[in-house]
């Protein structure tokens, strides 16, 4: 065998540096390796023709078809006068529908020759209209003609496997250079332990990848199918599940509250009691705080469920017992308001070493990255010397210079913000790990938290406190129906009048040179973006001032403003002082006021599912009844009214994040979008494969518990490292 083993050999190597060269920067395909696990994206069988009669506009397409007719026309052209061009028309049919392919100039002669009438072949290129009429201008083929001894029958019968394919490269090339490399899945080591294996009736790996690339029969693809995709959620879950493991040696100290400490004068201030998913979170916290290993614990809640106010009895159940806690926010806004919020909950208990602190009261500092010198030198006093029990900042707390005295606690709010390594930079700085509890208001399914979220246990927050109201929520088609639009802001001046006041949201703020690349916001996949580049803060709270909302006092706020001025608006908008904010979606996560009662979402359809609802939870805050507006101008049919139907008929979040998830590509879900690099998912689709992500997850625990360092499991081994140095990025990094 070679020094190199079969499965990592370079593509150059093998398929000559031209082929390697597009398939590396086309298709991110540099071993053979890689390319055995380039799987097809479906299969065609030669006697079951594709249907002409649906093919996608503006696609590339691979179809299967006779050819029925094809003619050679003369005619002048400026590169030919005196009707010397030439061009050929093909017609070719399936059955169901006919389709024209063109072929021009000196690429009329091979063509000719070879696409007689009755010939079959495999066609690709990309489908257009031509006339009213479909074409392919210039598509590759190959024709398909049995070898002598291969029967009619298997020859009609057979499966020819259909690749995720580029321009550059057609599926049946890609094909091609897959059969040459397909010996070499002989050497494929197989990741799953035997037992595991044979317990679950799955095939070994290299039969995996002969039968999918080269199936007799849809039964061979499906057991294929079956052992890929556990292959992929096992030794994912296998990395999550030695994160898990290798957290649970670290050392920590066991936090518990005094009996008659800070925690319990806190909860006799309370003016409500909590709610029952408030207390049996609260208590799976407590007894995570009281072990002497670091608790790493996610904490999912619908929007305005608690969740703060789970997170500050941690920190005070900490301070409690002698140690401090830090919340990590993702926005200087969000870390003021949360420092607002906890300063005004705490009321006396907040204001310790000052006059006017209750006896067992701490302090709670703010740390920001815009902080004057002085305050900021003393925060970082008072961290130091363990004055502040309680910080709250945004990553400003990771930076070198922030010591603690005795960090117990981290809080992450909002984790999809949060890579791992900043997770961990603010666990560095305890004497000994902290305890972690992460917070999320994004609801994730069930799937997603353990595949994405696979490093923490986690609790769930589902129904909203006493006094919160419902909201409802609204699409205003404005182009189909101007009249309401004009309705929306008389709701907001009815409103206003009540003594209540509003947000409008904008996709952009409006202050960008015009560079159509930064203010078009990326469409959602397979809609045209319109013309008008998406509403801007600056231009809509101008109009309105001016027109349906004169009167009312209007005031923007939005990303690029300076902190004061950004904390100055909340701060007036907090006091009631403004009755409608015109903001970008600065205002998502954690933004605070309950007498805003209605939101008004300009071009909704530009956010996605999870924001528009993020963004909805703003209002219904108070007692009285919340309002949200999706304004949108697309048409009724479209993809993305359907997407603001959805979001309008339902407030369940984790019904919303499995219809978020449904439109996306499994990729984005997993940070693929963040991390630049393909999701390591090419079989296994996290909402459907519930079941074997749920399996994969016990088994790999199981299989970790009993050896954590894989020492018997070398093949498993190699492909966690394969994950790890591919993925690392992805996965562990991004979190």
């Amino acid at each position: 065998m070679d020094l190199v083993p079969a499965l990592e050999q370079p593509l150059k190597k093998v398929l000559g540096p031209a082929t390697a060269k597009v398939m590396a920067e086309h298709l991110g395909l540099h071993t053979v390796g890689d390319l055995l696990h380039h799987y097809p994206r479906r299969y065609e069988e030669r006697g079951q023709l594709t249907h002409l009669a649906d093919l996608p506009m503006d696609e590339h397409v691979t179809v299967v078809a006779q050819v029925a007719d094809a003619r050679l026309h003369t005619f002048a052209s400026s590169k030919a006068p005196g009707g010397r061009g030439q061009r050929l028309e093909v017609t070719i049919t399936d059955g169901s529908g006919r389709l024209q392919l063109v072929f021009f100039g000196k690429g009329v002669h091979k063509p000719h020759k070879e696409l007689l009438p009755g010939t079959r072949a495999m066609f690709a290129g990309k489908v257009s209209v031509f006339n009213r009429r479909l074409q392919l201008a210039h598509p590759a083929y190959e024709l398909l003609h049995g070898d002598a001894e291969e029967t009619v029958e298997t020859w009609a019968g057979a499966l020819i496997p259909i690749y995720p394919a580029t321009a550059k490269l057609e599926s049946w090339k890609i094909g091609k250079a897959v059969q040459t490399v397909l010996p070499s899945a002989q050497e494929a080591l197989d990741p799953l332990p035997p037992a595991l294996r044979e317990g679950r009736g799955l095939v070994p790996l290299p039969e995996a990848l002969l039968k999918i690339h080269r199936p007799h029969t849809k039964a061979d693809i499906a057991d294929a199918r079956a052992r890929l995709k556990w292959d992929e959620a096992f030794v994912l879950q296998v990395a999550l599940a030695r994160r898990r493991h290798t957290d649970a040696q670290l050392p920590a100290v066991p936090r518990r509250p005094r009996p008659d400490g800070l925690l319990t004068a806190f909860d006799a201030r309370l003016p409500f009691t909590l709610t029952e998913g408030q207390q049996k979170v609260s208590r799976e916290i407590f007894e995570d705080l009281a072990t002497e290993h670091p608790m790493h614990r996610l904490l999912q809640g619908e929007v305005g469920s608690g969740k703060t106010l789970v997170a500050l009895r941690a920190m005070l159940a900490v301070v409690d017992a002698g140690g401090q806690a830090a919340l990590l926010a993702p926005t200087e806004v969000l870390a003021q308001q949360h420092h607002r919020s906890v300063v005004e909950m705490m009321g006396e208990l907040a204001e310790g070493g000052m006059l006017g602190g209750a006896d067992n009261a701490t302090k709670v500092v703010l740390l920001t990255g815009s902080m004057g010198a002085a305050a900021r030198r003393q925060a970082l006093l008072d961290l130091a010397t363990g004055e502040a029990g309680i910080v709250i900042g945004t990553h400003a707390l990771i930076e070198d210079k922030v010591q603690f005295h005795d960090l117990g606690l981290v809080v992450v709010d909002e984790q999809h913000r949060f890579g791992v390594e900043q997770r961990d930079a603010l666990r560095g700085k305890g004497k000994q790990p902290p305890h972690l509890l992460v917070m999320t208001a994004t609801p994730i399914p069930r799937t997603v938290a353990m595949t994405v979220f696979g490093d923490l246990e986690t609790s769930v927050l589902d129904q909203l406190p006493a006094g919160r109201s419902p909201i409802a929520s609204h699409v205003v088609p404005a182009a189909d129906k101007p009249h309401f639009l004009s309705r929306a802001w008389e709701r907001v001046r009815e409103e206003a009048a009540a003594g209540h006041q509003a947000y409008v949201v904008c996709p952009r703020i409006g202050d960008e040179e015009d560079d159509p690349k930064k203010s078009g916001q990326r469409k959602p996949a397979g809609e045209e973006a319109d013309k008008r580049p998406p509403l801007a803060v600056l231009d809509v709270a101008d109009q309105l001032a001016s027109g349906p909302l004169k009167g009312l006092a209007v005031e923007v706020l939005h990303g690029r403003m300076q902190p004061d001025d950004k904390d100055a608006v909340m701060r007036r908008f907090a006091a009631g002082e403004t009755d409608v904010l015109v903001a970008t979606t600065v205002i998502e996560v954690g933004v605070n006021v309950p007498n805003a009662t209605v939101m008004v979402i300009m071009d909704a359809d530009r956010f996605g599912v999870s924001q528009l609802h993020q963004l909805r939870g703003r209002v219904g805050r108070g007692s009285a009844p919340g309002l949200c507006l999706l304004v949108t101008e697309m048409p009724e049919a479209s993809p993305a009214r359907q997407r603001l139907n959805a979001v309008a008929a339902t407030l369940d979040g984790f019904e919303l994040s499995r219809i978020d998830l449904e439109q996306r590509r499994e990729g984005d879900v997993l940070g693929q979008a963040q991390s630049g690099t393909r999701s390591s998912l090419r079989m296994l689709a996290v909402i459907d494969d519930e079941e074997i992500i749920a399996e994969a997850r016990e088994e790999a625990t199981r299989v970790v518990a009993a050896d954590p360092e894989l020492t018997g499991l070398p093949a498993l081994r190699t492909a966690l490292d394969a994950l790890l140095d591919e993925e690392r990025e992805q996965y562990l990094e991004k979190g």
